[in-house]
């Protein structure tokens, strides 16, 4: 672990993908029993990606966690797949958490409602924790370098996918085909995810060790999202070896 400047990640890094997900697992059901321990709830948002898995599963089983105070929400969803499409991440959520313990609520996406519906359910009380990775392109949910704004007004919105991220989602098995990817999605905008409590970021796989490298180093801008990581008080990275560019 490291911390270089005020703001900058704490940074943990881990020999492989199953100590990651454990070790983020224990600190996520750590700060969801501080919490309730002294509010009558927590919110918390969850990306839907196979580099949370080991992290889900985990977090899944922990002892000691009333997840009947606990609201859940996720950061983004395709537009155009069926309802029952595998792929769709509120789908995917379930079969990793939703369905596995007893939140109190599930907030899930609607991609074919208006976006502000969504927006004003997370407006409802602060989001405790935000729990999400880094795209290999670095994005933060679909917050794409062509669409991030990390100044944007709206809280939920409506974008474009890039290449680079459909691509990703072929890369980890989600679809068979680029051209079966879908072109748009919802998604939380950066100031949404920034707007918690304290983030817990999850980013295994070398494929992502550049993406990593720029959200530690790289100027802040939308060109690469995750950079706002930077801007947080309060952020822990989680890296297995290969995603360590250190």
């Amino acid at each position: 672990m490291r911390q270089e400047v005020p703001g900058m990640p704490r940074v943990r890094s881990f020999p492989d993908r199953a100590a990651m997900g454990a070790a983020a697992a224990a600190d996520i059901a750590a700060e969801l029993r501080a919490r309730l321990a002294h509010q009558d709830g927590v919110r918390i948002v969850f990306a839907a990606a196979p580099s949370q898995a080991e992290m889900l599963e985990r977090l899944a089983a922990a002892d000691g966690i009333d997840w009947s105070r606990v609201t859940a929400f996720h950061m983004d969803e395709y537009i155009g797949l069926p309802p029952d499409h595998p792929a769709r991440f509120a789908n995917w959520l379930d079969r990793a958490i939703f369905t596995r313990v007893p939140f109190a609520a599930v907030h899930r996406i609607d991609p074919d409602a208006d976006p502000a519906g969504y927006a004003k359910l997370l407006a409802e009380a602060p989001i405790d924790v935000v729990c999400l990775g880094i795209g290999q392109n670095g994005h933060l949910a679909f917050n794409d370098p062509p669409v991030a704004d990390l100044d944007d007004p709206e809280d939920v919105k409506v974008v474009e996918l890039d290449r680079t991220c459909r691509r990703q989602q072929v890369d980890d098995g989600a679809f068979p085909t680029f051209d079966d990817v879908p072109t748009h999605a919802v998604t939380l905008t950066i100031p949404r995810l920034l707007d918690a409590r304290k983030l817990f970021c999850v980013v295994p796989g070398a494929a992502k060790r550049h993406a990593v490298d720029r959200a530690l180093h790289a100027p802040i801008s939308a060109a690469d999202p995750a950079t706002a990581l930077r801007t947080h008080p309060d952020v822990t990275l989680y890296l297995d070896a290969e995603a360590d560019p250190r």
